[in-house]
């Protein structure tokens, strides 16, 4: 414990300014630190902010030209056929492997974009439908 308040479990290679500094893995509960890990909590969590470090692209490669958006008819049968959506973990992968935070928030946001993609086409198809109704109408 240091005189600032600083705590520090493990080897200590530099002052802790304050709060709590622990080389090596933290285990909290019974479950092991899996390989690759620095820290596992065998039960619930509370905090008020998490940021994730992305290591992947953001998903704005959905609005690059030459992304292929698929056709909702197959979006549908890709659904009925197995019951989640094209490119995301089903529930029983998520099961096995558990939710990667930042892997997920990709993959949403990929699924927000092409949403928004599929309401400005079929906005637009809507003012065409619109337009041709005025003027059989006239």
């Amino acid at each position: 414990v240091q005189s600032n308040g600083g705590t520090s479990i493990g080897s200590l290679t530099a002052a802790p300014s304050n709060g709590l500094f622990v080389s090596g893995n933290v285990q909290v509960g019974t479950e092991p630190v899996p390989t690759g890990y620095k820290m596992s909590i065998d039960g619930k969590l509370v905090c008020e902010e998490v940021k994730v470090q992305l290591s992947a692209d953001w998903a704005d490669y959905v609005f690059d030209e030459n992304y292929k958006l698929l056709p909702l008819e197959e979006v549908e049968a890709f659904i009925e056929a197995n019951n989640h959506l094209p490119n995301i973990p089903s529930a029983d992968q998520l099961e096995q492997t558990g939710l990667d935070l930042s892997a997920m928030n990709i993959l949403m946001m990929q699924k927000i974009e092409e949403l928004t993609l599929y309401v400005i086409e079929l906005d637009k198809q809507n003012k065409l439908l619109q337009q041709q109704l005025q003027t059989l109408n006239k």
